[in-house]
């Protein structure tokens, strides 16, 4: 995968080559919009309608509309000449304990790899980083901003993460608040002990995405003409009663997570599919 930013990672006087790669993507199903009347795929070319004609990128500049319809043109020389040291370098400012960080400032992630002769600062910082239990905070200009990183050491490497500034953080409204309800002890303990029994080791390969899977399922028929049985959804309704709710799914909980045990997951189902054919 082509790295998204390469650069140097300093703390001190000690800089180490690195390039960074994204860690995780989204994988979804995506639709093309078409035209309902002949199935055409809609395009989105690039139009201008003051010369009335389509525009190729290489006549395209970016513009800041400081008026309305008026803009201030820039050129990329323009705006690569004012990027600050961080383009170029990602210096640690400051070590933190990565669990006093709210996740709500964390944004995308990125593995964060050596580059030639690299290598043994790179294994020294993230050692170090491993024993003492601390990230790094940092800052590094990609994606035409400059972005405040934590940077985390894990077994296999460090993996960086771009977070929000204060400023983008939404505050919750006077409104939202929790309205201060007097809670029953005997219904607090109830709750403590579902808590309790729904709790275990986080495990990501339990969890799936059902809806793009019933996406895939009704391609599937549509592709052979045939039609999706969909299962009628739960029926949810509020419950006043908080004690008859909480007795209730502490009794049912056991069964149902019994029945998920036996149930196989999709990758199991995929590879026991492939033996049988």
């Amino acid at each position: 995968m082509a790295a998204t930013w390469k650069g140097f990672l300093t703390f001190g006087m000690v800089s180490i080559p690195i390039q960074l790669t994204p860690a995780a993507r989204s994988e979804r199903i995506s639709f093309n919009q078409l035209h309902s009347v002949c199935h055409t795929r809609i395009k989105q070319p690039t139009y201008c309608p003051t010369c009335e004609k389509f525009v190729d990128r290489s006549e395209i500049e970016k513009g800041y509309e400081y008026e309305k319809d008026q803009y201030l043109m820039f050129t990329k020389q323009e705006l690569e000449e004012i990027e600050p040291e961080s383009a170029q370098t990602m210096e640690i400012l400051s070590f933190v304990k990565a669990e006093e960080i709210d996740p709500v400032y964390f944004d995308s992630s990125y593995y964060a790899e050596p580059g030639e002769g690299g290598v043994r600062a790179y294994n020294l910082l993230l050692d170090a980083m491993r024993k003492t239990g601390y990230s790094g905070v940092a800052k590094v200009t990609m994606h035409g901003r400059e972005n405040i990183v934590i940077i985390r050491a894990r077994d296999n490497g460090f993996t960086l993460h771009t977070m929000f500034y204060k400023n983008e953080i939404r505050t919750i409204a006077e409104n939202a608040k929790l309205n201060q309800a007097e809670l029953k002890p005997a219904e607090s303990k109830l709750a403590m002990q579902l808590i309790e029994t729904l709790a275990e080791s986080f495990n990501p390969d339990q969890y799936s995405d059902t809806y793009q899977q019933e996406l895939e399922k009704l391609i599937e028929a549509k592709a052979h003409g045939k039609k999706l049985t969909v299962m009628p959804r739960a029926k949810r309704e509020h419950v006043p009663d908080l004690m008859s709710a909480l007795k209730k799914s502490l009794s049912a909980e056991p069964a149902k997570k019994a029945l998920l045990r036996s149930v196989p997951k999709t990758g199991e189902k995929q590879k026991k599919a492939r033996k049988a054919s």
